[in-house]
């Protein structure tokens, strides 16, 4: 007899999708961060959610790789949870309704940031349509270039108070969200090369079966 079929929803990928779950609250509490009210315990419960999905980000992949859980889904929602939480963060601290007081993050850094996700996406698709084979493989660059983006957010989320007690909060995190687009820039060239890599030995080794 065969081995069985491992299922696809294993622990590890509960807790991904747990994760893309919670960024619907993260999103309504970030709404309302400048409310007279209630803006600042919305800004710490929006930090609290993105400090939790954080976390999750590592407890998922440590349980895949400790327990055996890798699979296809996995590889597939893992990333989609990370940049689509990363790219609502980045959308919302860059609004004026949205961002944090003295710390509005720059469209530049943030067109950096999802144009890098989006043209990965677009590079996803022409590899599947001239292949025909779906192969997500994170690089070091691309883990690199994700915790630089989940440590700025963070940061910019509790700037008010790290700025009363580390001298020249402010200009590290804007250093903090330079080497963060730097990062981003490096690892869709990494990823592109990849790819590129990926489709020409893809067609060497089909001429080679023609050939045969």
């Amino acid at each position: 007899m065969g081995e069985k079929p491992k299922h696809p929803y294993t622990l590890a990928n509960q807790i991904t999708v747990l994760r893309i779950l919670f960024i619907f609250p993260f999103v309504i509490c970030m709404l309302s961060v400048h409310n007279p009210r209630r803006g600042e315990m919305m800004r710490y419960i929006a930090t609290l959610f993105f400090l939790v999905m954080s976390i999750s980000d590592a407890v998922d992949g440590y349980l895949a790789r400790m327990k055996k859980q890798t699979s296809r889904l996995g590889a597939f929602l893992d990333p989609l949870a990370d940049k689509l939480l990363i790219t609502c963060a980045c959308i919302l601290l860059s609004l004026k309704e949205t961002s944090i007081e003295g710390y509005r993050l720059p469209g530049a850094v943030v067109v950096l940031i999802i144009g890098k996700d989006l043209l990965l996406a677009l590079g996803f698709v022409i590899s599947y349509l001239l292949t025909y084979q779906i192969r997500i493989l994170p690089v070091f660059a691309g883990k690199i270039a994700t915790f630089l983006q989940l440590a700025m957010v963070l940061c910019i989320l509790i700037s008010p108070e790290m700025e009363n007690w580390i001298p020249h909060w402010k200009m590290w995190v804007r250093i903090l969200w330079t080497l963060t687009a730097g990062s981003a820039i490096a690892a869709a060239i990494v990823y592109i090369w990849g790819g590129i890599r990926y489709i020409e030995q893809f067609e060497k080794m089909e001429k080679e079966r023609a050939d045969l």
